[in-house]
């Protein structure tokens, strides 16, 4: 029963749009259609493996296109490394079981969404993107002036308390209490 209600929460996750999208971008890398279900197809770790390798060439050398289940899981673990050395943050990648078993496509998804901002860091790399443009840091320098002026400053985030006042609000109990003695 529980888990049931864990694999549908899981599967309310997921955003068909979102899977579109992802789909649409790596056909367009690749220049080939899926063959399969967008899980189906990226199942094996092949297409992501591909993926990587037109984002950076060469960073997944060897591809397994058959053999057992533990060297096409090794697939997606090669993608996995590689596109953490491109930049995707371990937080955002997926687990192996994720894709492998089909336990979570909405963190697949998220992951290819994270790998399509990360192109934009890339400027060898000409395009097409996936999702917005990553904020780019906007560091500023102030000077000692204005930064003694700004210790003195209330914030409005602090809000104010003039015209605070208690008067018209009924403290306590609304209608008198009558005890029988």
């Amino acid at each position: 029963m529980l888990q049931r209600q864990v694999q549908a929460k899981i599967f309310a996750k997921r955003n068909p749009e979102e899977e579109r999208e992802a789909q649409e971008w790596i056909e367009t890398i690749l220049g080939e259609k899926f063959q399969a279900p967008y899980e189906d197809a990226l199942r094996d770790g092949q297409i992501l493996c591909q993926l990587i390798n037109k984002l950076a060439p060469g960073s997944v050398p060897k591809i397994n296109t058959s053999g057992a289940q533990f060297k096409l899981m090794e697939n997606i673990q090669k993608f996995q490394k590689a596109i953490m050395a491109y930049g995707v943050a371990e937080l955002d990648v997926f687990q192996t079981v994720d894709l492998w078993e089909k336990k979570d496509i909405s963190q697949v998804t998220t992951t290819i969404f994270a790998l399509g901002r990360t192109t934009y860091k890339h400027p060898e790399w000409p395009g097409p993107w996936l999702g917005p443009k990553p904020a780019e840091e906007n560091k500023r320098e102030f000077s000692e002036d204005v930064i003694a002026a700004g210790k003195t400053a209330i914030g409005l985030q602090a809000g104010t308390n003039k015209g605070a006042t208690q008067s018209g609000q009924n403290m306590g109990a609304g209608r008198k209490i009558i005890l029988n003695k």
